[in-house]
């Protein structure tokens, strides 16, 4: 009976969140306690299950017929995704509760004052329902929960990105949701495949395919992974499924880092994960054209990703192409096939997930008080707003890969891994690696010497009227600071921990 507890952080939040319409909140504050307090218990809920606990074996929610089940378990990988999100969830929070009651007022300029608050009460129910989704992703058992979560993610995060419905706003809405839903299309094909030739749907280390495959069913099923690397990597962000994400940049700031560096883009990488090692195995894919045609992909995007970065002068969207080219970096190190490979992967979700965060919401509280957006608007912002600008400082370090931060951590794993595989196109790896942190450090550090080098001095006006980002921002900030630097001194046990995953024992 025991094992039940692993629905609730996944029912807790969506059923909170679907409430929300129904309560009637009176102002920004019960508004703000009620999100703080479901989010804080789910993260809460979420470490007791993985941690305290954690059920023994599946939890079969539905069995619909034959392989078909909706089903939840708690593995090594489940663990690493889900102490990702419950951490950054509730600091997501707190900044959101800042930023939005900024969007807030601009909409009410729009509207009226109670309209306003009712779209951003709509935002709130969504942002705390993906939540649930997320956790649903994260401890999926199976081939068919996780696709049944993925679609479900696509459509409770669309209401995020079309938040104030202006024109740009429904358009990078309708492309968002046309990508995701034409990805899950492809995505179901890999599904269909092992359903039908695997010995089960469900999530095994080494895979489920069996032995006796003849040439013609290896060679389908192998493409059937690369169509379905191609489907989930749309919400990853792989060229050439990527143009969704820098245009989803124009939502609000909480939206693009829930979108780009926790829920929906480590969803995709995580699924990717998923079905390499779970789903088809990485005996069976190593060596084969599929393995080739995914990390060719992967290490295209990274240098693709990170070119557009050092060109595109609109801050977000920078960062959303950084981001492009990231997550391919935990796609390259899935697609080593090895163990190594494996634990590299895993340790740059973590790490771009802390960094990511931070650094977009270093750029929403520079929009949020100024009003700038753009690269070259920034010249001697750090003396304005110094906390924002340190913090920024050190996530651009951490995601070049500045020891002893964790962005040097992952792609030393990464680098490794790639070395010790014996491939071919894993050695042109490494020097794709060591291009793009070249190209990182050109477009992050543009942004970091024009805030605290400026050329000429700022205005005494601006100087004046803008401060840095109030206390709700800072604090996640800071927190995501500590962080970075905690992990990072404590790489030894991390990656200890994520070997063993990578191996099979937890």
């Amino acid at each position: 009976m025991n094992d039940w507890i692993i629905l609730l952080p996944v029912l807790f939040p969506i059923l909170a969140g679907a409430c929300m319409p129904l309560l009637p909140f009176q102002s920004r504050k019960q508004r703000e306690w009620y999100v703080g307090i479901i989010t804080v218990l789910n993260a809460l809920f979420m470490a007791i299950v993985m941690f305290l606990v954690r059920p023994e074996g599946t939890v079969t929610i539905l069995n619909m017929t034959g392989k078909l089940s909706v089903s939840l378990q708690i593995d090594g990988l489940s663990c690493v995704f889900g102490s990702l999100i419950s951490f950054l969830w509730p600091i997501a929070a707190l900044y959101a509760f800042e930023y939005m009651a900024h969007e807030e007022d601009e909409l009410a300029h729009k509207f009226t004052k109670e309209k306003a608050m009712k779209k951003t009460n709509n935002f709130f129910a969504f942002y705390t329902m993906t939540f649930g989704v997320t956790a649903g992703i994260c401890f999926s058992a199976n081939l068919m929960t996780l696709y049944l979560f993925y679609e479900l993610l696509t459509f409770v995060t669309l209401p995020l990105v079309m938040y104030g419905m202006s024109r740009k706003v429904v358009k990078a809405g309708r492309k968002y949701v046309n990508y995701s839903v034409g990805g899950a299309a492809f995505a179901f094909i890999g599904f269909v495949f092992i359903w039908v030739f695997g010995d089960s749907l469900d999530f095994i280390y080494g895979g489920v395919l069996p032995q006796t495959l003849s040439d013609t069913q290896t060679i389908c099923l192998q493409i059937a992974y690369v169509l379905a690397v191609f489907g989930f990597g749309v919400k990853a962000a792989l060229f050439p499924v990527h143009a969704w994400l820098p245009t989803a940049s124009i939502a609000p700031t909480p939206v693009t880092a829930l979108l780009h560096a926790v829920a929906v883009v480590k969803a995709g990488a995580f699924s990717i994960i998923r079905i390499t090692y779970y789903s088809f195995g990485a005996d069976f894919l190593r060596g084969s054209f599929a393995q080739y045609i995914v990390m060719t992909a992967a290490l295209i995007t990274i240098l693709f990703g990170s070119s557009m970065a050092l060109k595109e002068q609109h801050l977000k969207r920078r960062l959303a192409y950084s981001t492009i080219s990231n997550l391919s970096y935990i796609i390259f190190g899935a697609s080593i096939m090895t163990q190594a490979g494996f634990a590299g992967s895993m340790t740059h979700l973590v790490a771009h997930g802390l960094i990511k965060i931070m650094l977009f919401y270093c750029a929403g509280a520079v929009l949020c008080k100024t009003g700038k957006e753009y690269v070259g608007e920034l010249r001697g912002f750090a003396k304005i707003m110094p906390v924002t600008f340190v913090c920024f400082l050190i996530g651009s370090m951490a995601l070049i890969g500045v020891p002893p931060l964790p962005g040097f951590l992952s792609k030393w794993n990464l680098a490794v891994a790639a070395a010790e595989s014996g491939n071919t196109l894993a050695y042109v790896g490494i020097g794709v690696l060591l291009v793009s942190a070249l190209l990182t450090a050109m477009y992050l550090f543009a942004v970091v010497l024009k805030a605290f080098f400026p050329a000429k001095n700022i205005p005494l006006a601006l100087s004046e009227e803008k401060q840095d980002a109030g206390i709700c921002m800072k604090i996640p900030l800071l927190i995501l600071c500590i962080a970075l630097f905690t992990l990072g001194l404590n790489a030894v046990s991390f990656v200890s921990v994520l070997e063993k995953i990578a191996a099979g024992l937890l």
